[in-house]
This record gives C-alpha cells, sequence and structure tokens, in this order.
C-alpha cells in the first residue's frame, strides 16, 4: 500500500525484497498446439519463407520490414534477431505438421525493473484461425512471469486495431498513445502500450488455459467457447 514518508509526502509501494528477474534464455517452450524453438536461421527459414508467401504485402503493412522474397533472404532476416543480443527470439512450430509459421520476441528486456515487451510479433497465414497465436503468447507471458518479470508490455501502430484487439483480447490493458513516437517505413507513428502486471497475471493465466484446454475445441479443433467467456468479472 502506498505510504506516507517523513516529510509527509505519498510514496508508492516499497519492495524490500526486489533483486530484479532472472535471465530469459534462449530455451524451448512447449505447448499443446505449438512449440517455441530458439530461431535458427538453417532450420526456420525455408518454412517461414513460405508460411509467409501465402499473404501478401497487406501482412506487413506496420511492421519494420518487408516480406523476404526468397529463402535467402528471409535466412538473412532472421540472422539479423538472432545476432541481436538484445532479443530472445523464437520461431513458432506448429506441433501438427512440425513446420514454423511464425516468429515472436521478448524485446526491451530490462531484468533490474522486472520488465519486457513481447514484440516482432510475424504470424502468417498458416496461423490463421488455430489457436497458435494465443498459445504462443501464453507461452511467454508463463514463462517471463516465471522468471520474476513485474510487467509484460506489448506496443503497436496505433493504426493496427487488429493488433491491438488482439492483445486487450489477451488481457493486456490499454495505457495511452505514445505521440509521433517513432518513424516507420517513411510514415509516422504513434504506438499504442499495453500491459499486463504480475498481480494480474493469475487471473489471465486461469482464463487463457481454460480457453486452451482440450475439452474447448471440438473434433475440427475449432473453440467451443470464446476466452471472453472465461474473463472475470
Amino acid at each position: 500500500m502506498p505510504e506516507i514518508n517523513v516529510w509527509g509526502q505519498t510514496v508508492n509501494d516499497p519492495l524490500p525484497d526486489w533483486q530484479g528477474a532472472r535471465v530469459l534464455p534462449r530455451a524451448t517452450l512447449e505447448g499443446r498446439f505449438c512449440r517455441l524453438e530458439t530461431l535458427d536461421a538453417d532450420r526456420h527459414a525455408t518454412d517461414l519463407f513460405e508460411a509467409y508467401a501465402l499473404g501478401d504485402d497487406s501482412d506487413w503493412t506496420w511492421l519494420a520490414s518487408s516480406a523476404p522474397a526468397t529463402p535467402e533472404a528471409t535466412a538473412h532476416w532472421l540472422l539479423g534477431k538472432i545476432m541481436d543480443d538484445g532479443l530472445v527470439p523464437f520461431a513458432v512450430i506448429d506441433l501438427r505438421t512440425g513446420q514454423a509459421v511464425g516468429l515472436v520476441c521478448y524485446m526491451a528486456i530490462e531484468q533490474q525493473m522486472g520488465t519486457v515487451e513481447i514484440g516482432h510479433v510475424t504470424w502468417s497465414r498458416k496461423m490463421k484461425n488455430s489457436p497458435l497465436g494465443t498459445e504462443a503468447i501464453w507461452l511467454l507471458l508463463n514463462n517471463a512471469f516465471a522468471h520474476g518479470y513485474r510487467r509484460l508490455e506489448w506496443k503497436c501502430d496505433s493504426m493496427n486495431i487488429a493488433s491491438r484487439r488482439a492483445a486487450e483480447r489477451l488481457g493486456f490493458v490499454f495505457e495511452g498513445r505514445l505521440r509521433q513516437r517513432i518513424v516507420r517505413k517513411g510514415r509516422t507513428r504513434d504506438s499504442d502500450m499495453l500491459s499486463i502486471i504480475d498481480g494480474e497475471w493469475p487471473a489471465r493465466d486461469a482464463e487463457l488455459r481454460a480457453w486452451l484446454a482440450p475439452e474447448n475445441f471440438d473434433e475440427e479443433g475449432r473453440q467451443i467457447q470464446r476466452l471472453e467467456a472465461f474473463r472475470s468479472q
């Protein structure tokens, strides 16, 4: 609870035992629908090139990158993420096929503050109408909170309504808009900021686990109840 200090000022909750969060390793995260593998250009470039080729340039409008034109260009693009020490990059592996169908990263990692962002979210159309995206983000959230992080962030272009809605569906809370935050692809971008904090995670975790449970999917793999049906009031 907030306190009054010796000068009569209101100060926020003390954290006497805070030691910072732990390192987020480049390690495999296993789910029921997907597996998050440490991104590897040799293993994942061809799969991802083929997966992204199913879409068109509209899939890349709000991303920093453009769709790679060849498997070699895809490998080069992946290497940029793999060699970036500020990222923990993953390929999303569809367990039905064993193929990489998307990628995602931890980024903006601040161990001492206990904050980390989920970013570089690049899903392919092979993930459309499937639970893969939801489970991939749940795996990242669960792993980060287990490593002692207090805050998980999501930022998106303010024009990317689908991304913001996806984050809010997962339980991220909208915090505000950072106006003229960056220039991307020759255009100004306002960034919408959302987060989940550790005190909220047990409820969000229970909702996501309930939605991902086998009994919530029919024989065709279609959801029976929407995630919102499990949301705590």
